[in-house]
């Protein structure tokens, strides 16, 4: 063979590797989607299925950062969607939330995003963001049963009040609220956990003591706990949520100020 010619054989192997190579990189996509769902993903876990995660989360109407993280924020997300879909709310994307979530992904919004309330009670259900008042602060009904979040907080805070408003015809009961979060009735820390857990702010009821130390330390811009040994009640956009004040005992908004002496101050991070 003269110098500088190229045998053909030589041109079709040297092109085999490269077109396989091209192959591959299209069919990689695919196969990675075709993964999602294989494990379940949680807090600490990073990578491509979790960027999956949240790129369906977002298409299914939960607006979720693209990060490839699987943070706080992101299990925040993924409750929000469980409690939309009736699914078990724990934060964990396992196999069966992760199939449920691509095919919301392919239905498109379920509306837990929407703005839109879901039913009755003031857009009380679990998982549903009531229409905003307008201002700065929450709206409270002349009974106290239902509240309405401001229209410009963040969708916790609307949540938050949502879960509130949902237990506000419950009556006072010493430790209802703690060993189950639905419950026939509530006391002040389990009414607390109640509206937080609905938030995808809190996975386990915590007493009043609990409360003492939980989140951070100082009032919040748009939640805030109030805690000591023997009470605790929260305010949630400038409502107080609590479950002693004038009128029936139970959990309701109350439109009267407490006291804030010997309570500790606590928020959670970022509200």
């Amino acid at each position: 063979m003269k110098r500088g010619s190229v045998n053909k054989t030589t041109i079709v192997r040297a092109r085999t590797p490269a077109v396989c190579a091209g192959l591959i990189a299209l069919l990689l996509p695919a196969t990675a989607d075709a993964r999602f769902g294989d494990e379940t993903l949680q807090i600490g876990d990073r990578g491509r299925d979790v960027k999956i995660a949240q790129k369906y989360l977002t298409k299914a109407g939960i607006r979720t950062t693209v990060d490839g993280v699987y943070g706080k924020g992101t299990a925040s997300k993924v409750k929000k969607f469980e409690r939309a879909e009736d699914l078990d709310v724990d934060g964990k994307l396992e196999p069966a939330d992760a199939k449920a979530l691509k095919a919301a992904a392919k239905r498109g919004s379920t509306g837990d995003d929407s703005g839109e309330s879901s039913g009755g009670n003031g857009g009380a259900e679990m998982g549903s963001t009531p229409e905003g008042a307008p201002g700065d602060a929450a709206q409270i009904s002349a009974d106290g049963k239902t509240a309405v979040a401001p229209a410009n907080a963040p969708d916790e805070v609307k949540q938050a009040i949502a879960a509130a408003n949902k237990i506000t015809d419950k009556p006072y009961r010493y430790g209802g609220g703690h060993g189950d979060f639905e419950d026939s009735g509530y006391d002040c820390s389990g009414a607390i956990s109640y509206a937080l857990h609905g938030a995808g702010l809190l996975d386990q009821p915590l007493d009043s003591t609990g409360f003492m130390s939980w989140g951070e330390s100082g009032e919040g811009e748009w939640i805030t706990v109030y805690a000591k040994s023997s009470h605790a009640y929260v305010v949630i956009a400038g409502a107080r949520f609590d479950t002693s004040g004038e009128g029936e005992e139970g959990p309701r908004w109350r439109k009267e100020d407490a006291s804030t002496s010997g309570y500790a101050v606590r928020h959670p991070e970022g509200l």
